[in-house]
């Protein structure tokens, strides 16, 4: 295949829900003035990723004019799969009704999975091994939160995208720049430890059955993060920070983004920070935030939007995506 003749991979269309469920955070508290996260959607008991995925990719198939039976991958981004196995991923294959010809697996990562996702599906796109990719984010984060950790639990809430990534015949790029990194030694600053191999349960009612972030550490890892990883995606893009049409972090809170914002010398620069109605919805953050981004803007306005993610791992990542070619968003 030579250059004229490849596809390259460009985001198309975006869909998301959200559960029906709706906590709000105390309007006059001082976490959730900090934070700026107002109201949360959280999952039902019994209602898991794979329904949260499945009713976000019916939303977009709704819209989005495209025969499923082109789908040749999916591929879900979740830390809280229905079962151990089977594959949530293949599970959504048959509730999708779509082709036994079609690929199917989950990775495991948190705030950067988007990015990782987007990765994963060029490979398979620009390598000739698809031609359209269900790239599904899915996250029921707060069944792993105490109903009495006051710090953890306002943060986070419960969400799904559905995105599709599909070859376009263009010379240029559509999703480039990407920009990776690990840092495992902290990796229990933000940690469930118990319900795996490692630690199979804990004594009932006990912290380590549930969610721990140390919130300092974090906040910590990315200011010690991002900046660099601005710097690596723009240096590998060819970019100075003025010709990004949009910069979108993972959406965590509003103090954390603020801080970002500044720490990165982008004070000037048009940046996405909007968590009031969601929370932290882990590797869904950035796809719903794209989602409201477009729903406002001339899609023709943004061809090199900046998408940074960091959290959970330690891991953070980065990219640039042109979302000229946009088609849907609901």
């Amino acid at each position: 295949m030579n250059r004229l003749d490849k596809k390259m991979a460009y985001v198309k269309a975006i869909g998301a829900y959200l559960p029906e469920t709706i906590k709000e955070n105390p309007a006059d508290n001082k976490l959730t003035k900090k934070t700026g996260i107002y109201k949360r959607h959280v999952a039902k008991p019994g209602e898991c990723a794979s329904d949260l995925a499945y009713y976000a990719a019916e939303r977009l198939f709704s819209k989005f004019p495209i025969d499923r039976n082109t789908i040749d991958f999916i591929i879900l981004c979740t830390q809280s799969p229905d079962y151990f196995l089977p594959t949530t991923a293949c599970i959504l294959q048959h509730r999708l009704h779509f082709g036994k010809k079609c690929g199917a697996f989950d990775f495991n990562m948190g705030c950067s999975g988007y990015i990782y996702g987007l990765s994963i599906a060029k490979g398979l796109i620009e390598t000739g091994q698809a031609e359209n990719v269900l790239f599904l984010t899915s996250e029921t984060y707060t069944k792993y939160i105490r109903q009495d950790d006051t710090s953890t639990l306002p943060l986070f809430g419960d969400g799904a995208s559905a995105t599709i990534v599909s070859g376009v015949g263009e010379n240029e790029e559509g999703i480039y720049g990407f920009e990776f990194g690990t840092d495992g030694e902290g990796a229990e600053s933000l940690i469930v430890k118990t319900g795996a191999s490692r630690f199979p349960s804990g004594p009932d009612n006990n912290a380590l059955n549930s969610l721990y972030m140390n919130g300092g550490e974090i906040t910590q890892f990315a200011l010690n993060t991002v900046p660099a990883t601005v710097t690596n995606v723009l240096r590998k893009c060819g970019l100075s920070k003025d010709d990004v049409d949009y910069y979108v972090f993972h959406q965590a809170n509003k103090f954390m983004l603020n801080f970002l914002r500044e720490k990165c010398e982008l004070m000037d620069a048009p940046f996405w920070n909007d968590v009031k109605n969601y929370g932290n919805t882990v590797s869904t953050s950035i796809p719903l935030a794209l989602r409201d981004l477009i729903l406002s803007n001339d899609t023709n306005k943004l061809k090199k939007v900046m998408l940074i993610g960091f959290g959970v791992g330690l891991s953070w990542g980065g990219c640039v995506a042109d979302l000229s070619k946009f088609t849907e968003t609901l």
